[in-house]
């Protein structure tokens, strides 16, 4: 009943990413949908009572719920970004797509892809749904700091595909991969400030008037 839960909390914080028109409640979004999916990840670590499963939850909520967010938001704070999305598609038809894509993840966890479990099953219909949304966020906001946690989003999604269905990643890969994370977001952070302090905005459709 609690994975359960958390899992459609994953779900729910996509979904309410999607709707959000400020940074701020998309970032509190992204910290939220990744404190659920360290939930899961305890979860997971104590029932197979197994220390490397505990040091990834460890370093998942250090990276993603903490470092990450603060991060972001610190790069918002220091650039006076504008609040403002700059949606290129309006919440409605936003939220509109954002379900139809999770449709399409359930047919395809039901009817094409055979896992035993209701439990697996769930959580790769869940997976692949944050990954596409993250995708489609990463598509359909202009700023750079809503692309990049777009981004973050789809990782989430892949994330809890190998944490749950294929018996999570070897352990090694999935260290590195947090520095990875944590190092490709504090780049982007520096380009986002470089990119403001030179054409005093983070609108990635404007740079576009740069072509010649």
């Amino acid at each position: 009943m609690a994975v359960g839960l958390i899992l459609f909390g994953i779900l729910v914080m996509a979904f309410a990413m999607v709707a959000a028109k400020r940074l701020s409640a998309l970032i509190f979004g992204f910290r939220a949908q990744s404190f659920f999916l360290f939930m899961l990840t305890f979860i997971l670590a104590w029932r197979e009572n197994s220390t490397q499963l505990y040091i990834v939850t460890t370093m998942l909520f250090a990276v993603k719920v903490v470092l990450v967010p603060n991060f972001l938001q610190k790069v918002a704070r220091r650039i006076k970004a504008d609040e403002d999305l700059g949606l290129s598609v309006n919440p409605t038809v936003s939220m509109s797509a954002a379900v139809l894509l999770s449709y399409m993840a359930y047919l395809f966890t039901g009817k094409i892809v055979s896992i035993p479990g209701e439990f697996e099953n769930s959580a790769l219909f869940i997976s692949l749904s944050a990954t596409m949304i993250g995708t489609f966020l990463m598509i359909t906001r202009m700023k750079a700091l809503a692309q990049i946690l777009g981004l973050l989003v789809m990782e989430n999604g892949i994330f809890l595909a190998a944490a749950s269905v294929s018996g999570g990643m070897p352990f090694i890969v999935e260290i590195a991969i947090f520095f990875d994370i944590l190092l490709v977001v504090i780049i982007l952070g520096i380009f986002v400030f470089k990119i403001n302090r030179l054409f005093t905005h983070i609108d990635v459709d404007k740079l576009t008037e740069l072509k010649g």
